[in-house]
């Protein structure tokens, strides 16, 4: 009888270990609207000046880089950096590029780089765009919207590296799902080696680095922003939400948000921006719905603390859909003109403030592609699918 209430005392503690170590993830709309704003008062209370929210940015910061196992941080293997295929436009280029974020695990983008002709003293900004979930034969950063962005950035004098999500673009295309169970690690380490290329490249200026992107694009802006104090600019686009932690493993699937020591949200990560420059994007016709007087005004609070309130802007299009559409584009390229101090000569018309994009030329899926197969990869890349080592 002993040994059996024995074996019965190991067995719940058994239990209750794995229940107490089983992570929790806040996916999707974790909470309500109403309880995001509870929850926002509650990390607001953590501090009441500068140095106890460094500290606790700090906190939120490793949380981050723990739950996605990122902590300590790998070791920068070569990028081995393959750029190939320019193609001439106007006012600009742009090359098919890879590299190794890890060991035969390549990233895949387009870079674009500005003609000579633009009044720059010394080196160039650099920006990265990641992009969302949006599917189709030309989704991510294959789609419009993604290729005029990056266009007239880089008619504006800047360097932009546009770079595919695992399971998108030319990863998809290479054999890659977008389901692989390392998706918020492989996509978070990748954007801090996206900044390590846009480094490499001697035309860019190591203190002018920006990153903006929509929707799970906008999850890789404000995580990136939030961990990656190189990032100088931030413009995350209809994602920063106090009660929406989005809905794809990629962004929500690690324990990054809520352990038994810390909860946070994204409006809270994003505010790890402070002091550098961040403008938020918001519209009435998703979950940023609230951004004009939640999670904006929380932001703000924060850099008060640096005396940079000036710094937090909000767009908000009350009646517009999620997206990356024309309008949002126009609002972020002020923004990044601005702090990046790009040259917006020839591209922005004085009289109506619009940035042209007519002059952007849209290439098709083809002609973006890095490479057509897996027969032209480096032979030592991994087997689509395969588990990324970090050690």
């Amino acid at each position: 009888m002993k040994r059996i209430f024995l074996s019965l005392a190991f067995t719940l503690i058994a239990f209750a270990t794995s229940a107490a170590e089983k992570p929790t993830l806040c996916v999707g709309h974790y909470h309500s609207e109403a309880d995001a704003v509870k929850q926002l008062a509650r990390l607001a209370a953590t501090h009441s000046n500068l140095a106890e929210w460094k500290t606790r940015a700090a906190a939120v910061r490793l949380q981050i880089l723990t739950g996605a196992k990122l902590h300590p941080l790998p070791k920068r293997t070569p990028l081995n950096a393959i750029i190939k295929n320019k193609r001439t436009y106007n006012g600009y280029t742009v090359e098919a590029t890879a590299f190794e974020a890890r060991p035969g695990f390549f990233v895949y983008g387009n870079l674009y780089r500005p003609l000579d002709g633009k009044s720059f003293k010394g080196k160039r900004p650099g920006i990265l765009c990641p992009h969302g979930h949006a599917r189709g034969p030309a989704g991510g950063r294959l789609r419009p919207d993604q290729q005029h962005r990056c266009a007239t950035l880089a008619r504006m004098g800047a360097v932009v590296f546009s770079y595919d999500m695992i399971g998108f673009g030319d990863s998809e295309h290479l054999g890659w799902n977008h389901k692989h169970p390392q998706a918020l690690t492989l996509q978070t380490w990748s954007s801090i080696r996206a900044l390590d290329f846009l480094e490499s490249l001697p035309e860019v200026d190591k203190k002018r680095l920006g990153v903006t992107g929509c929707s799970g694009g906008g999850t890789q802006t404000f995580l990136l922003t939030a961990i990656d104090t190189r990032v100088a600019v931030s413009v995350p686009v209809v994602m920063v939400s106090a009660h929406f932690f989005g809905g794809c493993h990629c962004e929500s699937g690690m324990p990054i948000h809520k352990t038994a020591k810390l909860e946070t949200n994204n409006a809270e990560i994003a505010a790890l921006a402070a002091p550098r420059p961040l403008k938020l994007i918001s519209v009435g016709g998703d979950w940023t719905k609230n951004t004009p007087k939640v999670e904006h005004p929380f932001i703000r609070s924060i850099y008060n603390y640096y005396g940079a309130k000036a710094k937090a802007a909000n767009t908000h299009f009350a009646k517009e859909g999620h997206g990356y559409q024309r309008s949002k584009r126009q609002a972020m390229y002020p923004f990044m003109v601005k702090h990046l101090g790009l040259d917006a000569k020839g591209v922005l018309d004085a009289k109506t403030g619009v940035y042209d994009e007519s002059n952007n030329t849209l290439e098709k899926v083809e002609t973006m592609r890095t490479f057509n197969s897996q027969k032209e990869m480096p032979k030592h890349a991994l087997k689509p699918g395969a588990k990324v080592t970090f050690k």
